[in-house]
């Protein structure tokens, strides 16, 4: 029985695997063959969430293939952030945590500020605000999933929620690289806080961060993305006990739920490869061993890339534009606003940044 669930994820992931490889294929045809570059400037995390929400919207996608394209969203995923750790150093991680803690303090605040101002002129239950909001301000899907059973929200307000979040992800994800090298000249510590801190889901700032380092040769933009979002993510165990507080203050018992459950322990896999990446540098001093040991730093690096473009392909796959358009438009004004209450709080914080690291 656990042989046969294990092989069910197969087809998923393996169909991922494949519009990867197309999607790279295709990437080098255009900027290898056509445009001349010697490496592609376009970003193959890019193509295959296009080309997946395209052939996911085109043909109907089978059942047999949904289990492993869920699986690659879950934990292909992960492993791909992890293995991202492999890139930065101890004193790295603390240095750009220090400087995004405040900005996402800050962001987080300001949405929920927002969001709160908007539960009365737009009449959307307070379940669906906190489920936007967090969604906005943390870690996405896994953040609403996990406030749901809290704060007792039924199934449709958790699939608007989750549709909100894929929708101005994704959109944010595709754009944002492109203007935040655009207003922030190119700067990869700026860019890469902006996209860490505007953008909602892990996968999708991953992705934003890949593309950025794909388009514009900035692989600290990448690791300075990825540091911000993870340290996002741990604020879920703030912030689920303060909303189960605020729903349910002055009603019955609140619903039990453990932090050890909700926290996100991908993070500690990301600091174990920051860690093991510095030891190998510590052992591996001779001629020879630095050698190897820098083809498995190589190797590690670009699964991270592979397997962050498959997730993106699983995501592009199980993204159905039909379900999205029949949700209603209030829940999508409140995205929208909590998506550019985000962007703008964050842009307005780094410029008081700017001008402390540039002073």
């Amino acid at each position: 029985m656990l042989l046969k669930k294990k092989l069910s994820i197969l087809p998923g992931v393996f169909l991922a695997f494949v519009l990867y490889t197309f999607s790279q294929g295709l990437n080098n045809i255009i900027g290898i063959e056509l445009l001349g570059y010697e490496k592609s400037p376009i970003s193959t995390a890019m193509i295959a969430i296009l080309m997946g929400i395209i052939l996911g919207n085109i043909f109907s996608i089978r059942k047999g293939f949904l289990i492993g394209l869920d699986f690659t969203q879950k934990y292909i995923l992960k492993l791909g952030i992890i293995f991202l750790g492999i890139q930065l150093k101890p004193f790295e991680f603390l240095k750009f945590g220090t400087i995004a803690i405040p900005l996402i303090i800050v962001c987080i605040i300001s949405v929920l500020i927002v969001i709160k101002m908007l539960i009365k002129k737009l009449k959307i239950s307070t379940r669906m605000a906190y489920l936007i909001s967090i969604g906005s301000t943390v870690c996405g899907t896994t953040a609403i999933m996990a406030t749901a059973p809290i704060i007792k929200a039924n199934k449709s307000e958790v699939a608007y929620a989750i549709a909100n979040i894929t929708v101005f992800g994704i959109i944010s994800m595709l754009i944002y690289p492109y203007f935040a090298n655009f207003y922030f000249n190119g700067e990869p510590l700026f860019v890469g806080l902006f996209l860490g801190t505007a953008i909602h889901e892990t996968s999708q700032v991953a992705a934003a961060g890949l593309i950025y380092d794909q388009q514009f040769n900035s692989p600290e933009t990448l690791n300075i993305a990825t540091v911000t979002k993870l340290i996002r993510n741990t604020f879920l165990v703030i912030m689920i006990p303060l909303f189960a507080f605020l729903y349910n203050r002055g009603k019955s018992k609140v619903k039990e739920y453990s932090l050890l459950n909700i926290f996100p322990y991908f993070v500690l896999g990301f600091i174990a490869l920051i860690i093991f990446r510095n030891i190998g540098d510590q052992i591996f001093l001779t001629e020879n061993t630095q050698n190897i040991w820098q083809g498995v730093i190589s190797n590690i690096k670009e699964s991270a890339k592979v397997f962050l473009s498959m997730a993106m392909a699983a995501v592009g796959l199980s993204t159905n534009l039909k379900d999205i358009k029949s949700m209603g438009y209030k829940p999508f004004v409140v995205g929208f606003i909590a998506m550019m209450t985000v962007g703008l709080v964050s842009i307005i914080v780094m410029q008081s940044y700017i001008g402390l690291f540039l002073s």
